[in-house]
């Protein structure tokens, strides 16, 4: 059988982050990828200048024509703009079931600028987060999700994550991208233990994507067959490597890509 993922997520017009770095992470790992767009953004590397919600009816459309045709191994979910796309996505996952669905909680972009409407965070915990298998929020994000402030330390960084447990999905993997330190270090944690997943800090301003492409990965990992653990430590190498590689590139003025084909060129 042929491994198939799909994201759920926006397009990105720079082609950085999004649906576009998703399809990379797919390709550049041995997965097949398909798309739901539920949001068009005018962007570049620099920032959002424009979100053009796609209606929560037609992004209910698209899951109901993939899930209808291909056999889904993994859902990775990205950004969600609004509640009412947030209902679509979680009534199309009911009715289709997927075995893994990898939930990036995208509120805020590499630039700063918000993806999120305020209004939909409660929609996105009580209605998205209890249907998935893993939850990946950045630190900033863990934090506005418990509307408590950023956590430092491991202790509490590991204490944030059980917390985001209790919202009802089976894992959480709490990045430490934007801590302080030599290492990144993130934190699984599916209730029972605690792994921590360290790799050394990268001095790059080519970060743009980074979040998007660490939860495809972890999907293309769900729809090879991998476990959860695997999937998100071949993940955590491969993001690592991309990051590392991408000032081979030079694209745009602000935060460039990742290099998602570091082993090819």
């Amino acid at each position: 059988m042929t491994p198939i993922a799909l994201t759920i997520a926006g397009s990105d017009s720079s082609g950085g982050a999004g649906i576009q770095a998703d399809l990379r992470s797919f390709a550049a790992l041995g997965v097949y990828g398909a798309s739901v767009i539920t949001a068009l953004t005018a962007q570049n590397t620099s920032g959002v200048s424009g979100i053009h919600p796609v209606p929560a009816s037609f992004v209910a459309a698209q899951i109901d024509a993939v899930f209808s045709d291909l056999a889904v191994g993994a859902v990775k979910i990205g950004m969600v703009a609004q509640a009412e796309t947030i209902a679509a996505i979680a009534e199309g996952l009911k009715r289709w079931a997927p075995r893994h669905v990898v939930l990036d909680p995208v509120m805020v972009a590499t630039s700063g600028d918000r993806l999120l409407a305020a209004e939909a965070v409660d929609a996105l915990k009580t209605m998205l987060i209890p249907r998935v298998s893993l939850i990946t929020p950045n630190l900033p994000e863990a934090a506005a999700l418990l509307n408590e402030p950023v956590a430092e330390g491991e202790a509490a960084v590991a204490e944030q994550g059980r917390r985001l447990l209790t919202m009802g999905c089976r894992a959480v993997l709490v990045k430490g991208g934007h801590a302080q330190g030599a290492e990144s270090v993130d934190y699984l944690i599916d209730g029972q233990r605690t792994v921590a997943l360290a790799a050394p800090r990268i001095a790059t301003a080519n970060t743009h994507g980074t979040g998007c492409s660490l939860s495809s990965a972890i999907a293309a990992g769900l729809a090879r067959g991998e476990d959860m653990e695997t999937a998100v430590r071949n993940a955590k190498a491969w993001i690592t490597a991309a990051i590392a590689a991408a000032d081979r590139f030079t694209v745009g003025r602000g935060h460039g890509p990742v290099h998602h084909f570091h082993k090819y060129y």
